[in-house]
């Protein structure tokens, strides 16, 4: 199995990548197009802000390159973000895979923003790589969230419901960072390396 985790200037790959290779994967991080078009699975990992994300795809020539993408693709945390076609964060227009616009959560009484912490998920739809994590929980750090729609496999909640998994055609997306969500995080990292998915 060949898995491409595009360099998109976030922080926290080192993780990603230690999640992986405990796995069994030997993941090559990189912003070479040629590399990202021939691996078996591509993770499009993000940590900091959108706009800024968007603007290090684009000058390592990659938004054409991950739109075009026919293998399954996996978005962690802002890469999951970036997969819709934009944000309130910075105005960001995104890679526009997924219909909708990302809006910043609300900080209420006992609620802070960003969230940061564990939540359950609920799954609403069935899928392969989300069937066996309903009910689990997961380690999230997000200012931002994406709208729930037909895309959205799972959901969690901070103040209002929000999409913590979702599937576009082979784009899959999770709002939490499977890297820092023990045994939970592993078991999707492995479906999404392991199981068909159809």
């Amino acid at each position: 199995m060949t898995v491409a985790v595009v360099n998109s200037g976030g922080a926290n790959i080192s993780s990603v990548l230690h999640a992986l290779r405990r796995l069994g994967a030997e993941p090559a991080f990189t912003d070479d197009a040629s590399v990202i078009r021939d691996a078996e699975r591509v993770i499009l990992p993000g940590v900091g802000a959108a706009g800024r994300a968007m603007q290090v795809l684009n000058q390592h020539g990659l938004v054409e390159v991950i739109r075009k993408l026919q293998q399954p693709v996996l978005g962690i945390c802002l890469g999951m973000q970036l997969l819709f076609e934009s944000s309130e964060e910075d105005n960001a227009r995104m890679l526009g895979l997924i219909p909708g616009r990302l809006t910043r959560l609300h900080e209420e009484a006992g609620l802070r923003v960003p969230h940061m912490g564990w939540n359950a998920i609920s799954n609403r739809k069935q899928d392969s790589l989300a069937d066996p994590l309903d009910g689990k929980w997961f380690y999230f750090v997000h200012s931002y969230a994406a709208p729930i729609g037909d895309w959205t496999l799972s959901t969690s909640h901070h103040g209002r419901p929000f999409s913590a998994i979702v599937r576009w055609n082979n784009f899959y997306g999770a709002q939490f960072h499977p890297e820092r969500s023990a045994k939970a995080g592993a078991e999707l990292l492995r479906g999404f390396l392991e199981t068909p998915l159809t």
